[in-house]
């Protein structure tokens, strides 16, 4: 089985370069889209980074904090961040306008197994704010067709909570087969209510053994998720998730994402299902 595509910075990773931020979106309560420029012309292609990878933003005062990127590289300097606000470092971005200027190091981390995805059907599972690093992977997706049945299962808390919802139609488009649930309705909600475990739980897979199966989200939704997964015969090799840790130095120094065996910054976040059954001490078959 693949490993999972890994990128190691094009400079040193503790050189910050500066990105200038462009545009924010906001997405839904407590979260947005930001849109950053290189502030350098040529900066290197591996600085933009693969699905799944991350960069570490830096707020000058506030610190830094580990960034998912939320859009594939396009050779353009442009990086998109879905964040939420959450801490100090992120309400300081919050506070950025546009023209404002941030540091950045990175990417960092091993991404999506982009090769994986190119020989298998793909059921993505995408848990509140945890829609953000597969966003990444749907846009690689859009950009390079595999002739393979992709499904994205998304759930939120409320029908307000799903993240990029305007995208939905041209995810599905474009082939992505997309299915919402959410935990709570509001009277206007049509859609499924019930945990993102009841998708997975009704999505036909008629090939599971050649499936692939990439999950972020909550810890206890990613469980459990990977669990149905296995019930259904999906092998614990082809079963991916992302992994969220407080990350310091990003490239496996300080400790402070340590996880069991696990530095997650330099192993992960991207780590399959049979890496992680010793810590979350749940079956491998």
């Amino acid at each position: 089985m693949n490993v999972s595509s890994n990128n190691t910075p094009p400079v040193s990773p503790w050189t910050t370069r500066p990105l200038v931020l462009q545009s924010r979106r906001p997405e839904t309560p407590g979260v947005e889209t930001f849109e950053f420029a290189e502030a350098t012309s040529g900066i290197a292609t591996g600085a933009l980074g693969l699905p799944g990878q991350f960069n570490m933003l830096y707020v000058p005062g506030y610190g830094e904090a580990a960034i998912s990127l939320s859009a594939p590289a396009d050779n353009s300097g442009r990086h998109l961040h879905t964040i939420r606000t959450v801490g100090n470092v992120t309400q300081a971005l919050f506070r950025l306008q546009p023209g404002e200027m941030v540091g950045c190091r990175g990417p960092f981390g091993t991404g999506w197994p982009l090769e994986a995805c190119r020989e298998n059907e793909v059921v993505m599972i995408g848990g509140g704010i945890g829609l953000a690093p597969l966003r990444s992977l749907i846009g690689w997706f859009r950009a390079n067709p595999t002739g393979h049945r992709v499904s994205v299962l998304l759930g939120a808390r409320s029908p307000e909570h799903l993240l990029y919802q305007p995208e939905y139609r041209d995810w599905e488009a474009s082939g992505i087969q997309v299915h919402c649930t959410v935990d709570r309705a509001t009277p206007s909600w049509q859609g499924h209510v019930g945990v993102v475990l009841t998708l997975m739980d009704r999505l036909s897979l008629p090939n599971p053994r050649n499936t692939i199966v990439l999950i972020c989200g909550p810890e206890i939704m990613m469980r459990y998720s990977a669990l149905e997964a296995l019930e259904r015969g999906i092998p614990a090799d082809r079963i991916w998730l992302s992994i969220e840790r407080h990350m310091n130095c990003a490239v496996g120094l300080c400790g402070r994402c340590q996880w069991g065996s696990h530095l997650i910054c330099a192993r992960g976040p991207v780590l399959r299902y049979d890496q992680l059954v010793h810590q979350w001490n749940v079956p491998a078959l």
